[in-house]
C-alpha cells in the first residue's frame, strides 16, 4: 500500500514535471572535485541569475489581482486571488530585485516547499533570499520600446511563477511585457501584499493513491491554471492604463511543464492568445488526451523538449498534437538536457554548488551534460525567434530546421498545416 502511494505521488509529479535539474559538470571526476571543493570551503558570493541578452534594461513591478466573479476551487472562498508580476523594458537601472520575497523564499527552501521536495536540495541551507534578478522594481518604462507585445509565462505544478525568471528577464530586455502568473494554492508558497503567505493545498495530507482520484485532482488544476490566464487576459487592459503601452492585439504564452500544457491549453481555450511555447509538458491526463492534444491547434505552438523526455515522437499527447494540428509547429529537444533545464534551476543551482549546498543523487545526475551558459542561450534563441516570428513579424529563419549555430537543438519541423 505504501508503494501504491508513492507512485501514485510520482504520477503527480511526473504530471507536474517538477524533478527540477542542476548545473552539469564535464564528467564524473569534475562533478566529485567541485562538490568536494564547494563543501571544503564555500565560496561566499552574490548568486545572480544570467543577464539578459537584449538592449533593454529590465523592470518588473507585482500585481494583486481579485477575480470576485469565481470561487476559489482550492478553499472555496467566494473571490480568487492572483499575485502577477509584469516584467518589461525600463528607462534606467537600481538595486536589483530579489528572486523571491524574504517569506517566499524562506517556506521554497524549507522542508515542504518546491525547492526541497522537487529539486532534492537538504532543507534550510540554500540562501534562496539572496538571489538576485536583473530587473529593478518599478523602473519607468523605456518608451523607446513603443507598445509592448505580450508574453505570459506559467510556471510547473508547484513552482513558483518566478522560477523562470531568466527566460523572462531575456524577453522583456528585447522589447516584450512579460506577465508572470501564480497560481495560488498550488504554487509552493505566493506571498500577498501585506506579508501574507499562502502555501500549496495540491497534496494536503496523504496525496490520492486511486487513479480516479489522480486524473480529478490533475484536471482541476488545469482548469484552474485555464481560468487563471483568461481571467488575466481580462485585466490586462486596467493593468495598462498609465503604466504600459501594451499591444493587447500581439499576445503570447509561454511555460514550462504543466505550464506549457497551460500555455497549450488556454491557446486552444481562448483565441487571444496567437502563439505559444510548451517546455517539457505533456499534454494528457492519466485516463486519456486533453482537449487540446486531441483537437490541436490552428495557430503557432513551439514544443522544446529535454533529451530526458524525447521528442514527440515518445510521447503520446505530443504526438497526438502534432498529428492533429493545423497550424505551424516546431519540436527541439535539446541534447544533454534534463526536464528542469527549462528552469531557473539551470542557472542557479551551480552556484549553491560552490556554497556546498548540493541535491541529493548529485549534480550531474540532476540536470544531465549540457552547459549551463550554453543551455540558457539554446534557449533564449529559440523562444526569441519563434515570438519575433509571430507576434512581430520579424524572422531570423532560425526556425526552417536545424541550425549550425545551436547543434544542441534536435530538431523536427516545422510544419505548416
Amino acid at each position: 500500500m505504501v508503494c501504491m502511494k508513492k507512485r501514485h505521488r510520482r504520477t503527480l509529479l511526473v504530471f507536474s514535471c517538477t524533478s527540477l535539474v542542476l548545473f552539469p559538470c564535464a564528467s564524473v571526476a569534475a562533478e566529485v572535485r567541485e562538490t568536494a571543493e564547494a563543501t571544503e570551503g564555500a565560496v561566499s558570493e552574490e548568486v545572480r541569475l544570467p543577464a539578459p541578452a537584449g538592449a533593454f534594461r529590465v523592470g518588473t513591478t507585482a500585481f494583486h489581482l481579485t477575480d470576485r466573479g469565481r470561487r476559489d476551487p482550492w478553499t472555496g472562498s467566494r473571490a480568487r486571488e492572483l499575485m502577477v508580476s509584469v516584467w518589461y523594458p525600463a528607462r534606467k537601472g537600481g538595486p536589483f530585485a530579489p528572486h523571491m520575497t524574504a517569506k517566499a523564499a524562506a517556506h521554497f527552501g524549507s522542508a515542504t516547499g518546491a525547492g526541497t521536495v522537487n529539486l532534492n536540495m537538504p532543507p534550510g541551507k540554500a540562501d534562496w533570499a539572496g538571489t538576485r534578478t536583473n530587473a529593478v522594481t518599478g523602473a519607468p518604462v523605456d518608451r523607446r520600446a513603443g507598445r509592448l507585445p505580450v508574453v505570459l509565462y506559467s510556471a510547473g505544478l508547484g513552482d513558483p511563477r518566478t522560477f523562470g525568471t531568466t527566460l523572462v528577464e531575456d524577453l522583456a530586455s528585447r522589447g516584450y511585457a512579460v506577465v508572470t502568473v501564480d497560481h495560488t494554492y498550488e504554487a509552493s508558497e505566493v506571498e500577498f501584499p501585506g506579508g501574507r503567505l499562502e502555501t500549496s493545498r495540491l497534496l494536503e495530507g496523504e496525496p490520492p493513491s486511486d487513479p480516479v482520484e489522480i486524473t480529478a485532482l490533475l484536471k482541476k488544476s488545469m482548469a484552474t491554471r485555464v481560468a487563471d490566464v483568461r481571467f488575466v487576459l481580462d485585466r490586462l487592459p486596467g493593468l495598462a492604463k498609465g503604466r504600459f503601452a501594451l499591444d493587447l492585439g500581439r499576445v503570447g504564452m509561454a511555460g514550462h511543464s504543466a505550464g506549457g500544457f497551460t500555455a497549450a491549453q488556454a491557446m486552444h481555450d481562448d483565441r487571444r492568445i496567437r502563439a505559444g511555447v510548451n517546455m517539457d509538458g505533456q499534454m494528457d491526463f492519466p485516463d486519456g488526451l486533453s482537449s487540446v492534444a486531441r483537437d490541436g491547434l490552428d495557430r503557432p505552438l513551439l514544443l522544446l523538449g529535454s533529451e530526458e523526455s524525447g521528442d514527440y515522437r515518445k510521447r503520446p499527447s505530443w504526438a497526438a498534437f502534432w498529428k492533429n494540428s493545423r497550424g505551424w509547429r516546431f519540436n527541439g529537444t535539446l541534447r544533454g538536457s534534463r526536464h528542469a533545464s527549462y528552469t531557473d534551476a539551470q542557472s542557479l543551482l551551480h552556484w549553491f554548488a560552490r556554497q556546498g549546498v548540493v541535491p541529493a543523487g548529485g549534480l550531474a545526475k540532476a540536470v544531465g551534460t549540457i552547459d549551463p551558459e550554453r543551455s540558457v542561450a539554446v534557449q533564449r534563441a529559440y523562444v526569441v525567434s519563434f515570438f519575433d516570428r509571430w507576434l512581430r513579424g520579424r524572422d531570423d529563419h532560425l526556425l526552417d530546421g536545424p541550425s549550425a549555430r545551436f547543434p544542441e537543438m534536435e530538431t523536427a519541423g516545422p510544419v505548416v498545416g
